[in-house]
């Protein structure tokens, strides 16, 4: 066990921590290096991440890897995306396999993502569909809007069918039609590179998260740096909209 987890108390350890990986390009452009550089690094501060995950006993982990806003970027990077994260999946999903992880994707899956992108995701998600440990929810070609305009558009047509009275619309019937509903809402959401937002990222699902900030680009985020996030989490008191007992 890491040294590092010595004072992180395992009783209050978040279920569910979603990141934003971000700065990959900036990463990349410090060092005079093209943007896809920073693409390829992250691929260690994301396994190492996820090893910290499990280490920890978290039960879900959803990172931002593609989001529907990114395929307005130079086309040359969303092709080495796409190729990036096919080369990924059949990189890591033995050994993630092997060490009991879930594997899942959330976002949608219609005719920009590459058959052969989409074909990896099927495997992925086939070949660790049974495991009990930690959860990796991937967040590919996904938007936290166009994820609650599927949920009503999935609402409407079920209205329209009778399946569905339209007095039975609340907050609930708009989550059980999210991409992954029986996901947990995250307790901690964490933004790397500095910026100081969720960039439409879970907007539904994270309405009562802990966010933390962090200056560190994605590719030097490493497993110490989630949990020193954790630990500040384990500080906080998260009242929900209730009123502190001692106020």
């Amino acid at each position: 066990m890491s040294s590092y987890l010595n004072d992180i108390d395992r009783t209050k350890v978040p279920e569910h921590v979603a990141i934003v990986m971000d700065g990959n390009g900036r990463w990349a452009t410090q060092r005079g290096l093209p943007r896809t550089e920073g693409h390829g690094a992250g691929e260690e501060a994301l396994w190492d991440t996820v090893k910290g995950g499990v280490e920890v006993g978290l039960k879900w982990l959803t990172v931002f890897a593609f989001s529907t806003e990114n395929w307005s970027r130079p086309p040359a990077e969303v092709l080495y995306l796409m190729n990036f994260n096919r080369g990924l999946l059949r990189r890591r999903r033995d050994e993630l396999n092997r060490m009991n992880v879930r594997i899942r994707f959330i976002g949608r899956r219609n005719w920009r993502v590459p058959r052969s992108v989409l074909k990896e995701i099927r495997i992925a998600e086939d070949l660790t569909c049974a495991n009990t440990g930690m959860t990796l929810t991937i967040a590919f070609n996904y938007g936290g809007r166009v994820e609650i305009a599927d949920a009503v558009k999935q609402i409407a047509r079920e209205v329209q069918a009778g399946r569905l009275r339209p007095e039975r619309i609340d907050e609930r019937a708009i989550a059980e039609r999210l991409y992954a509903s029986d996901m947990p809402e995250p307790d901690l959401l964490i933004r790397t590179s500095g910026e100081m937002r969720i960039s439409n990222f879970l907007l539904w699902e994270a309405a009562y998260s802990e966010l933390w900030f962090t200056p560190v680009f994605w590719p030097d985020f490493d497993r110490e740096v989630l949990f020193e996030a954790i630990r500040d989490f384990q500080k906080r008191d998260r009242r929900f909209g209730a009123i502190a007992e001692d106020a």
